[in-house]
This record gives structure tokens, C-alpha cells and sequence, in this order.
């Protein structure tokens, strides 16, 4: 397990929990760091982040596999923009495996994945829609996201599937803002596959700055 790199001297600036099924938004100012905890283990956390002055500069799946070469996010992944930037890097992570592939579930893809009956249900587009309103943001916006503990193996043929998560309750990742960012978050409604143990649960939030000599 990776130990927190937030040291004694942090202060917290921001403590908060997302309920299941729930968005949520702040922004994270350069060199803070942002830690987003899986309080009881298996659950999907969506994620996007954009420049919080100009959110024309967003986050960059496709840039940010390709510049450290790997096909998963863990500790010492530099989170780049599409504009070849660095975001925030990826400074501790005690689970170890987030995807950056899979995207995020929407009422359409429920559809087509698990029937017209699952239509109406919440989904993590809609989530971010919501959430990116309050900030001028609109479907436009939405870009291929990160999934925090979300276990997204890759077969040889390059075909992706949703399988059973292996966080545990309390397993943490963090990252230190290289700009000012806005993050948003859907903590993941989906109760049709894995990516949420089938019962989606609240996850927690905290944002530290490191205290001035």
C-alpha cells in the first residue's frame, strides 16, 4: 500500500463526502493537493478536469497515455490537457489501477447495453452535465474521462470490459494541481455492471495545501 504523501504540515482546505450516485465540483488551486478516498471499496469514480480560468483546456485521455506509456493511471502519472500540458501528477495511490478507456456510462449507453428498460436511469454523463452547468460548461465540454478505481482489464485483441473492482474500503489516490484546475466528479450511479459492486456508496473528498514556513 502506497503511504499519503500529504505531510504533517498540510492543512486541509476542503473535507467533504459525496453521497452514492451524486456530482460534485471545486476548484483546486496550483499546488494543492486533492485526494479522493473509496470509502467502502469497489466504487467508480468519474472524473474530468479543466483549466479553471479558461476550461477550453481540458484533460486529455489519449495525451495522457501516451506521454508516460502506460494504459492506467497510478502514482507518478503526469494528468496532461490537450494542450500537451501538466495538469496534476499522481503523487500517491494505494490501489493502483484507474482507467482512462472505458468512458463514462450515459442513458444512452444503457440502453443499448442493458435494455430500454434501463433508459431513465441516473448516469454519469448526466451527472456531469449537471455539475458542469453551475460552470458554463454543456455537453460540448465532455470529453473521455477518468474512472478512479474502476478495473477495466485490456485483452490482447485491445477489447475493454467492466469487471469486478479490486479497491478496498479506505484505498485513496492523490494528486498535486500543477495549474489552478476545476475538477468534476460523478461518483458512478451504474447498477447494471461491476464498476460499483452492484450497489453504489458514497466516497470522500479532501483538498490540502502544504502550510508556509
Amino acid at each position: 500500500m502506497t503511504s499519503s504523501s500529504i505531510g504533517a504540515s498540510a492543512r486541509v482546505v476542503l473535507d467533504v463526502e459525496i453521497p452514492a450516485c451524486t456530482p460534485w465540483s471545486a476548484i483546486i488551486s496550483k499546488g494543492q493537493t486533492l485526494r479522493i478516498i473509496d470509502s467502502h471499496g469497489q466504487q467508480a469514480v468519474d472524473t474530468l478536469f479543466y483549466r479553471a480560468d479558461d476550461t477550453r483546456e481540458r484533460y486529455s485521455g489519449q495525451d495522457t497515455l501516451r506521454a508516460q506509456g502506460s494504459a492506467y493511471v497510478g502514482t507518478g502519472t503526469r494528468i496532461i490537457s490537450n494542450e500537451g500540458r501538466t495538469m496534476l501528477c499522481v503523487t500517491a495511490d494505494s490501489c493502483g489501477l484507474h482507467d482512462t478507456s472505458a468512458g463514462a456510462c450515459s442513458c444512452e449507453s444503457n440502453t443499448v447495453r442493458f435494455g430500454h428498460g434501463t433508459k431513465y436511469l441516473h448516469a454519469c454523463r448526466e451527472n456531469f452535465l449537471i455539475e458542469g452547468a453551475k460552470h458554463g460548461l454543456s455537453k460540448r465540454d465532455l470529453v473521455p474521462n477518468l474512472n478512479f478505481f474502476m478495473n477495466v482489464p485490456i485483452n490482447p485483441s485491445g477489447n475493454v470490459t467492466v469487471v469486478d473492482g479490486v479497491s478496498k474500503p479506505g484505498d485513496f489516490v492523490e494528486m498535486v494541481a500543477e495549474m489552478d484546475v476545476l475538477c468534476l466528479i460523478s461518483n458512478c450511479p451504474q447498477v447494471n455492471n461491476p464498476c460499483n459492486g452492484f450497489f453504489p456508496t458514497p466516497v470522500q473528498v479532501m483538498i490540502f495545501e502544504t502550510k508556509a514556513d
